[in-house]
């Protein structure tokens, strides 16, 4: 009987816990986030946009050569290890698939310069109308010499997180949901002359999947190179410059469309925007 009563409540706790794992991802938690806080311990919380510049010099430890951030998102969506998403909503329906993805990655009017370089390369000269396969064959080799943007071309990204209090533990969380790779606008061969989105990536994939255990994710440490850290602790401990441009709002608003639109008026009120999060922080140990 004791064998039997042992073994009955051994297999109640493994049901109650398997339960509990159950609700957890489905109820109460958001299933994006990193950090699992329970909604009903969430005091305060506001969705944010941040702008990242991976040139900016705090930043250069995310974009060393060969190490770059962005070579390590490109690789890991061509070895099929991490899922581009076309939207920062990151439902189901918008998985991109590995054309979707490649074709992002293409320079603009680099179909344009692939028809002119194959017009060239197949025109008669004298010995005969080129076949389709050379035709073919040609197309093949100037799409080969590179028409698509290389990581260090792309050097803006955006996070989107959650600024959020946690009532149980009273510490003020900074989970970052997504990161969007963009095309910056001011690279020479962007023809659109604006900044488009290639693909949003979940953040909690990015660290399970990529930053974990991985040595290639790397933060480099220009000072001690017996320092480098994992880009999963980099992020937690916020070793990177971004600057808002967004900040949850009725009219789904970014700042400097709040403020008229001006570019300098934006940055001056993204610097403002900043130290009143600050200052909110501060003042929950106010008391």
């Amino acid at each position: 009987m004791k064998r039997l009563g042992f073994a009955m409540a051994v297999l109640g706790s493994s049901f109650v816990l398997q339960a509990q794992e159950g609700l957890g991802e489905q109820e109460g938690f958001n299933k994006y986030s990193i950090k699992h806080i329970h909604e009903s311990d969430i005091m305060y919380q506001k969705s944010v946009v941040r702008a990242m510049d991976l040139r900016e010099k705090q930043n250069k430890p995310l974009f060393a050569y060969q190490q770059e951030f962005t070579k390590l998102l490109l690789d890991a969506v061509k070895e099929g290890v991490l899922t581009p998403y076309s939207t920062d909503s990151l439902d189901e329906g918008h998985v991109m698939t590995m054309q979707e993805f490649k074709d992002k990655l293409l320079v603009p009017g680099s179909d344009a310069a692939v028809e002119e370089e194959e017009d060239a390369s197949v025109a008669d000269d004298g010995w005969g109308t080129p076949t389709k396969a050379d035709k073919k064959e040609v197309v093949e080799e100037v799409k080969k010499g590179g028409y698509s943007f290389e990581p260090r071309d792309l050097w803006q990204l955006e996070l989107n997180e959650d600024v959020l209090f946690d009532k149980q533990r009273s510490v003020l969380f900074y989970d970052i949901m997504s990161i969007t790779l963009f095309v910056p606008a001011d690279h020479p061969d962007n023809l659109k002359g604006f900044q488009y989105p290639i693909c949003t990536f979940k953040y909690k994939e990015l660290s399970e999947k990529v930053f974990k255990d991985n040595p290639k994710a790397v933060w480099f440490n220009p000072f001690n190179d017996r320092e480098h850290r994992n880009l999963a602790d980099a992020f937690e401990l916020r070793l990177f410059s971004s600057y808002l441009i967004k900040i949850s709002n009725p009219n789904d608003e970014e700042i400097a469309e709040t403020y008229g639109g001006d570019a300098k008026r934006g940055l001056m009120a993204s610097q403002w925007k900043s130290f009143e999060m600050l200052e909110y922080e501060h003042n929950l140990w106010e008391f």
